[in-house]
């Protein structure tokens, strides 16, 4: 069986660590560290796209993808895989939203009535994401008030 690591961090190390203990498994990752290159074949990532992650995947043959990092999650790899009928272990990119934005995870707890700590949106960025400098950092102090210090 072919397995492929999407990323190139700690995770996704120990996942390619152990994967590669596993019988007849061989490990590809994308792009991969020197030290998974030691458990493993490392490959590149191409930009790191859903559509780069699926040419890579169709390039090493792999039967199965595992996704580490949450950018790919988040840009809809998984959907891309699941579409051209391609294995893959991760969450969809509607249900990565709640590791990838910490915003949306935040209202979808108070929504659902979840328990999470007190919180507060501070958009310290003008139009075309150009941050306001000053203005920005003063919202910031100003929202601190509401919790008391130590903040």
């Amino acid at each position: 069986m072919k397995i492929l690591i999407l990323g190139s961090g700690g995770r996704e190390h120990a996942l390619a660590w152990k994967l590669a203990q596993s019988p007849g498994v061989a490990v590809f990752a994308a792009p991969g560290n020197p030290g998974m290159a030691r458990v493993g074949t490392c490959v590149p990532a191409g930009d790191g796209s859903p559509e780069a992650s699926l040419a890579v995947a169709e390039a090493v043959g792999a039967d199965l993808t595992v996704v580490g990092p949450e950018a790919p999650l988040v840009a809809g790899v998984v959907d891309a895989f699941r579409a051209s009928g391609r294995r893959i272990v991760g969450p969809n990119r509607s249900a990565a939203r709640l590791e990838g934005s910490k915003i949306f995870a935040k209202n979808f707890l108070v929504q659902s009535n979840i328990p999470t700590a007190e919180f507060v949106v501070v958009d310290g960025r003008a139009e075309g994401g150009v941050e306001r400098g000053a203005e920005g950092s003063a919202a910031a102090r100003k929202a601190t008030e509401r919790f008391g210090y130590p903040v």
